[in-house]
């Protein structure tokens, strides 16, 4: 899965690049909660990077591509989110972050459809 490599190395590097925005750039600006939301997308959007990752070193399943949509879906929409309401955004974007919070557990759980088949 050639795509899902490339989604794993554009999230991981991205969310390196988020990880120490936030450490050093956002750490004067924002207060420690917003700091702590703002690690908490960074942590989820890593973790997606790296079974993303995983995904694309496995031999190609049609069922898979689910998660890896799912996955990618559930990144843009929970993490971008998150990283949005950390920075100030209107609080009505919060219900874009439980839909991306579904979409990363339908990922995992079709994961689960696959491995048991």
């Amino acid at each position: 899965m050639n795509k899902a490599l490339m989604a794993a190395g554009l999230l991981g590097g991205s969310a390196v690049l988020a990880g120490a925005f936030g450490a050093h750039a956002l750490k004067a600006v924002l207060s420690e909660h917003s700091l702590e939301i703002w690690r908490t997308a960074v942590l989820y959007q890593f973790i997606h990077a790296l079974a993303l990752l995983a995904l694309g070193l496995q031999p190609e399943r049609a069922g898979l591509r689910l998660s890896f949509w799912a996955w990618v879906m559930g990144v843009l929409l929970f993490c971008g989110s998150v990283y949005a309401l950390a920075l100030g955004a209107p609080s009505k974007l919060g219900l874009v972050t439980p839909l991306g919070g579904l979409a990363m557990c339908a990922g995992w759980l079709n994961l689960l459809r696959c491995a048991a088949k």
